[in-house]
């Protein structure tokens, strides 16, 4: 026997009854790379990313632009944080992510040729129905890494 006067334990947040509420961007996203040393040659190296911070074989972070890409050692993050006043849950990932950064059409072929030149050719080079590029290379962890012309998702841009 149910209890019709009982909340309902689940609000009604759908889009027809919710205030207009969205988050504002991404403010970070993760990889997952159990090589630290290779994922720091990549991303530090090769994408001249500007690092934010490694912690021993745990993390390393790199700021984008108005983002942050965190990429972490799998083996570490699903034990959690030993950190009392960092209380991060465990979390964590297995197999190959995906990350697209922006890049205008020159800087396509300038990133081809610095991704060529420094071992990790190009896995596909294409154009999408709507005329944007987009290459794709491999991370030394095998994350899939492209880099887009805005206008791929974003036509005006």
């Amino acid at each position: 026997m149910s209890d019709q006067n009982a909340p309902n334990p689940t609000p009604d947040l759908s889009p027809d009854s919710a205030p207009a509420l969205r988050p504002e961007g991404v403010l970070e996203a993760a990889l997952y790379a159990p090589d630290l040393d290779a994922a720091e040659a990549f991303y530090g190296g090769v994408l001249n990313l500007e690092k934010i911070t490694r912690i021993n074989d745990r993390h390393v972070f790199y700021r984008v632009s108005d983002t942050v890409l965190l990429i972490f050692n799998p083996n570490r993050t699903v034990e959690g944080s030993s950190n009392p006043d960092l209380p991060v849950p465990p979390h964590g990932s297995e197999g190959q992510g995906h990350v697209c950064f922006r890049a205008t059409a020159a800087q396509l072929s300038a990133w081809v040729e610095r991704l060529t030149a420094a071992g990790h050719p190009v896995e596909a080079d294409f154009h999408w129905p709507n005329g944007a590029r987009s290459i794709y290379v491999r991370d030394p962890a095998g994350n899939s890494v492209e880099f887009a012309e805005p206008r791929l998702w974003f036509p005006d841009a």
